[in-house]
């Protein structure tokens, strides 16, 4: 009997091959997810398919193999690098004769385990019900008890309601709460807006150095970490810049190639901060060599909330490891595309804080533009 170390659930992860080019950048980001949940990776499996399979996704020799690995490392569970269907997921159970998850459930766990304010919460369990309410077909005696793990914790962790009446009657409820924390959060912009503050949010990539960089600029002390999905709940702190008076500036969760679905609904009003911001600080891994498919995931997700239209400045993150000097890049039309910046050395802030106060003051000049015309227009006839 091999002995178990105590890093936690020992996982078999899988990544197959169906003509993708950046194989091993999945798989490296798979055995971050893990390593976020708390889990140890024991032995991963590769394989190459024109397409799933309809009964268990990898297919019968694979299956085979799986099998051998979780025997030979004392598996707890298998993670799949890829979304299964309940169907699928209840064969590869009978199968391989222990838990199988796929990504969505795995980042769904680290939600949960990362969720600490109770809007966060609400939302990580809507989000899971969501998904778990279509894998009704596998029973429910596996989330009745009190056993936690990776793919069980949050709503897992408690008496769950196995009458898909009840449970509908739950994600109504969690729906009407995060409406209704929506509708105040709401009025709160709304109000910023008026006093004409100009709202900036932070975008990117999971472990871009977001939270990091929010830090820096407002010395909040909200977590950071070298790790998926350090932040969940958003964060908002009044900054004061130089030559533009105080801003907002807003924390958001960070976002993941293939993030689920339920998640981007659940987390909707969150990221609504996105969506009303003036401007969006779109923070990136500059070290990442796959940096541009990062950013392209970010601006999917983006488009799909409905902020694909905000104003973005590039902050190329994490220049003192890659030796790039600080620096400011402008567009065709001079305005302030892309700060280079180490938020964790400094580098570079002073710049980014010179970025802020030039859209600090066009918003203010376009403010001041817009009510100039707005009293014209008032004005009579007589007098124009």
């Amino acid at each position: 009997m091999i002995e178990r170390p105590a890093a936690g659930e020992r996982a078999v992860i899988v990544q197959l091959d169906f003509g993708q080019s950046d194989l091993e950048d999945r798989l490296e980001e798979l055995r971050l997810l893990v390593d976020s949940a708390g889990g140890q990776v024991v032995a991963e499996v590769f394989g190459r398919r024109q397409s799933p399979d309809p009964k268990t996704f990898a297919g019968k020799g694979k299956v085979q193999e799986i099998a051998a690995m979780v025997g030979a490392g004392n598996a707890d569970l298998v993670i799949f690098n890829h979304e299964l269907s309940p169907a699928q997921e209840r064969n590869l159970e009978r199968e391989l004769k222990c838990r199988v998850i796929d990504r969505t459930s795995l980042i769904l766990d680290i939600f949960a385990l990362r969720a600490s304010s109770a809007e966060g919460k609400l939302q990580v369990e809507l989000a899971q019900l969501e998904h778990l309410s279509t894998r009704l077909v596998r029973g429910w005696t596996h989330l009745e008890r009190q056993r936690g793990g990776i793919g069980l914790r949050g709503p897992g962790e408690t008496q769950l309601e196995t009458d898909r009446r009840l449970l509908g009657n739950r994600v109504k409820l969690l729906k009407d709460r995060l409406d209704k924390l929506s509708r105040q959060r709401h009025v709160q912009r709304k109000a910023r807006m008026r006093g004409d503050v100009l709202n900036v949010s932070l975008v990117g990539y999971t472990n871009a150095g977001k939270s990091t960089l929010f830090n820096a600029l407002t010395h909040a002390g909200v977590y950071a970490a070298n790790q998926l999905f350090a932040t969940l709940d958003t964060t908002s702190r009044k900054l004061w810049i130089e030559g533009a008076g105080n801003i907002v500036i807003s924390d958001t969760v960070g976002f993941i190639r293939d993030l689920p679905h339920a998640l981007v609904d659940a987390f909707h009003a969150t990221l609504e901060a996105a969506t009303e911001a003036d401007l969006l600080l779109h923070v990136v891994d500059s070290a990442s060599h796959v940096r541009e498919e990062q950013m392209a995931e970010v601006d999917k997700v983006l488009a799909e909330i409905g902020a694909g239209k905000v104003r973005q400045v590039i902050v190329w993150n994490k220049i003192d490891l890659t030796e790039a000097a600080p620096g400011v890049e402008r567009d065709e039309y001079g305005n302030i595309a892309r700060v280079r910046v180490s938020a964790r050395s400094g580098e570079g802030l002073e710049l980014l804080r010179f970025a802020l106060a030039e859209y600090g003051q066009q918003k203010a000049a376009n403010r001041q533009a817009a009510l100039a015309e707005a009293a014209r227009d008032a004005q009579p006839d007589y007098m124009n």
